[in-house]
């Protein structure tokens, strides 16, 4: 299996570098494994939770100090050592802020030459202020999440958007409203060809009390119900923000696109 979402100490909230992170990979049998650190912003907004631009360089270089470990290992006379190196990706999860639209593809894609972008979409615009995703309250901010979600994809410059389903963390009911939102996504999705992840942290965070009892926060086992009535692919990722969990609840992530027979893109390369 793969993983295209990891975090390291940079993003304030996470711990481990690099090399701790492919060490990981390495032993869990990982095919490919993808950086994707919260982004920086030339204004330094949500300045606690992400790197700032200075150490974007850094960043970059310890994963291509990596990759070069990984073609040395598939130069190797033994094929053994080539198996257990996972294939190593740099990317960055980006909010979605439009006036860095053109920052991000000039940036992250030109100057530093990143494989790809994720959209991860933890504060939203309502009503032309920013609003924390995680506490979701009336109606109508439930549809400014997703549209914002929309336009993230309506870009073209994300490889899939990052736990579409992150808006259950604090929307209990799954009732007309979840569902309006969702169909947003998940027409979106089908339209413009982006995967959506079915994401692993959320099954390691503390449940919640929701409407229908105990449940992830997510992934939401309605949402990815729903979703099988479109036409997408889905992602899996553990979203790790210690080495350890690297390649955690993938299977767990697999077994809920299986149950729902949604896709699984096997590589985004």
């Amino acid at each position: 299996m793969n993983n295209y979402h990891t975090h390291t100490y940079r993003c304030r909230h996470a711990s481990g570098d690099i090399a701790d992170y492919v060490a990981s990979a390495r032993a869990a049998g990982l095919s490919e494994l993808g950086f994707s650190d919260h982004c920086p912003h030339p204004d330094g907004r949500w300045s606690d939770v992400r790197m700032d631009l200075s150490e974007l360089s850094g960043y970059v270089e310890a994963i291509r100090a990596a990759q070069v470990d990984s073609v040395r290992a598939d130069d190797s006379p033994s094929p053994s050592a080539a198996l257990r190196e996972p294939r190593v990706y740099a990317g960055l999860e980006c909010e979605w802020v439009p006036e860095y639209v053109s920052f991000m593809r000039d940036e992250f894609l030109g100057t530093f030459g990143l494989e790809y972008l994720v959209a991860g979409i933890h504060n939203y615009l309502h009503r032309g202020e920013w609003r924390d995703t995680y506490t979701i309250s009336p109606p109508a901010e439930l549809a400014s999440f997703g549209s914002t979600s929309r336009s993230a994809m309506e870009s073209g410059l994300f490889s899939f958007l990052a736990h579409p389903d992150v808006f259950c963390y604090s929307w209990m009911p799954w009732d007309e409203n979840a569902r309006a939102c969702a169909r947003d996504i998940l027409e979106t999705a089908q339209r413009t060809g982006t995967p959506l992840e079915i994401n692993g942290y959320g099954m390691r965070k503390a449940r919640v009390r929701a409407d229908r009892g105990s449940r992830h926060p997510y992934p939401h086992e309605s949402f990815w119900e729903l979703a099988s009535e479109y036409r997408i692919e889905c992602v899996i990722n553990s979203d790790a923000h210690r080495p350890i969990d690297t390649a955690a609840n993938l299977e767990d992530g697999l077994a809920l696109a299986r149950k729902y027979k949604i896709p699984v893109r096997e590589t985004l390369f």
